[in-house]
């Protein structure tokens, strides 16, 4: 960066700003660990048995780096170039009518609140309401470092059991909806899309509960006749830029179709064609007759479920890295 001429190109300019931020952003952790280090031994130099303050002050301080070490193991489990992206996430309901769409509008509520907690933006790509309640599918990109790495686990159908508030009768429902998660790619990755692979339909899209209609056939739907994949996008106002974003999310979906098939992982979740019903789910959420969510790939459970649905889902995030290391040693 120091070099005369450095910024005479600044596409090169900028994607080497951005790997050093990259190489900083694993690197800092150590180097605050190593100084934290430090502090913990000179104030062992210190301390004696009747210093409580200074023994006080240990406790903390071993504490906290306590919970940086775990973050830090949690973070050297994400190695791959595409767990470092941002990723786009769909959540669709499964059959079941109007006590899916409540459940799906659920799931999103809780990546939303993940989100917020973890300083991660939401931009709305695609909305379809259900017809009584809730919402029928909903595809967000959600921007931040280590996006894609970390809800590359929630890929799968999501289970919830509850007393339906929609049922007179009170009668415990079971319901079903999809999670998909794709990373968003980097600009400089080439994904070659021809022309005559793709059809584009526009259409007039709808907000949420009906509001914020256009009055221009503004969304746009594409679809990449090789391989069936179909998306779209309606949130901007301008068919220009939902067609750019529809294209960024099309690149995303190709580009992980071909890390697929090169890892050749048939197993993934993500990308096996499986009903959204009994059977296929990756986590079950249950309200009644008890509290408890659990996965069912990892054996990780809990009976907050009120927590869980807040957004606090990290035990189940960092359970799965942990697991799917595990596997990949086993397989070894």
């Amino acid at each position: 960066m120091s070099q005369p001429g450095f910024w005479d190109t600044p596409d090169d300019a900028n994607r080497v700003i951005q790997e050093l931020k990259d190489i900083k952003r694993q690197t800092d952790p150590f180097q605050k660990t190593g100084s934290d280090l430090k502090n913990i031994e000179e104030l062992l130099d210190l301390a004696e048995t009747s210093d409580t303050d200074i023994l006080n002050q240990i406790g903390s301080e071993l504490a906290g780096l306590d919970t940086t070490l775990n973050k830090l193991e949690i973070d050297l489990l994400l190695s791959g170039k595409e767990d470092m992206a941002s990723g786009f996430l769909s959540i669709h309901a499964g059959a079941g009518g109007t006590e899916s769409c409540d459940w799906a509008s659920m799931l999103f509520r809780m990546y939303s609140r993940w989100a917020e907690s973890n300083g991660f933006s939401v931009q709305m790509i695609d909305f379809l309401a259900g017809e009584e309640a809730g919402l029928k599918s909903v595809t967000v990109l959600i921007k931040g470092d280590y996006v894609y790495g970390r809800l590359k686990g929630e890929n799968g159908v999501h289970r919830l059991v509850r007393i339906s508030p929609f049922d007179a009768n009170k009668r415990r429902h079971t319901s079903f909806a999809s999670v998909e998660i794709i990373p968003e790619i980097d600009q400089d990755i080439k994904i070659d899309i021809k022309d005559e692979d793709i059809r584009v339909d526009v259409y007039r899209a709808s907000g949420a509960g009906g509001q914020h209609v256009n009055t221009t056939d503004s969304a746009v739907r594409i679809t990449h006749s090789p391989t069936g994949i179909v998306v779209q996008c309606q949130t901007e106002r301008s068919q220009i830029k939902n067609r750019a974003m529809a294209m960024k999310m099309l690149k995303s979906k190709l580009y992980e179709l071909e890390l697929e098939q090169r890892r050749q992982e048939t197993e993934k979740q993500h990308k096996q064609k499986r009903k959204i019903e009994w059977g296929s789910q990756i986590r079950s959420y249950v309200m009644h007759p008890y509290a408890m969510v659990k996965d069912h790939r990892i054996s990780i459970e809990t009976g907050n479920v009120t927590a869980v649905m807040d957004g606090k889902i990290d035990l189940f995030i960092d359970g799965f890295l942990k697991w799917q290391v595990s596997q990949a040693n086993n397989n070894d």
